[in-house]
């Protein structure tokens, strides 16, 4: 139900009808519902989800990349995806502030040591320059990020991809 809800908000935004996500998700909208009572519940758990899928990766491309900086620049790709699909996020949160600072509190938890062990791996490689720290980078990245939804000429990801080379070690 979560990765459907997920589809249905990257399309749509998070005030997509609840019923376009029960359908996506071959379920009942009274499922939905029992599961999650409110669209903010939805709307927090997809989120969360999302984020976990997020902090996830980072070991496993790690693991299976040919290089740390070859799998820092996949997650990277992941991150640069995971912010631009967050449609209407920050506005259906802010009316809760305390819950949307519980929620960023989640993101920087999860995220920031994940990102921490791709720079580190990749610098004890001698593949990146050592002198910029996980909330630099994952902030750069954010910026890079806004407004990326709503203007299709205008490509986050190649610009990510360029901050993310730019931190080869220049030998």
């Amino acid at each position: 139900m979560l990765d459907a809800a997920a589809a249905v908000f990257v399309t749509s935004g998070v005030e997509a009808p609840v019923r376009d996500i029960a359908a996506k998700a071959g379920v009942g909208v009274g499922t939905v519902y029992r599961h999650f009572p409110t669209r903010a519940d939805l709307v927090i758990a997809v989120y969360r989800h999302q984020v976990d899928a997020c902090a996830e990766a980072g070991p496993a491309l790690l693991a299976a990349g040919p290089t740390p900086h070859a799998a820092l620049e996949r997650w990277a790709g992941l991150f640069v995806d995971f912010l631009v699909t967050k449609h209407g996020l920050a506005g259906a949160m802010q009316a809760d502030n305390a819950g949307f600072e519980t929620l960023h509190a989640y993101f920087l938890d999860r995220l920031l040591p994940v990102c921490a062990e791709l720079l580190d791996a990749a610098a004890a490689a001698g593949e990146i320059r050592s002198d910029l720290t996980a909330y630099q980078l994952m902030r750069g990245i954010g910026n890079l990020c806004i407004g990326a939804e709503a203007d299709a000429r205008y490509d986050a990801r190649r610009l990510v991809a360029l901050l993310v080379a730019g931190l080869r070690q220049v030998r």
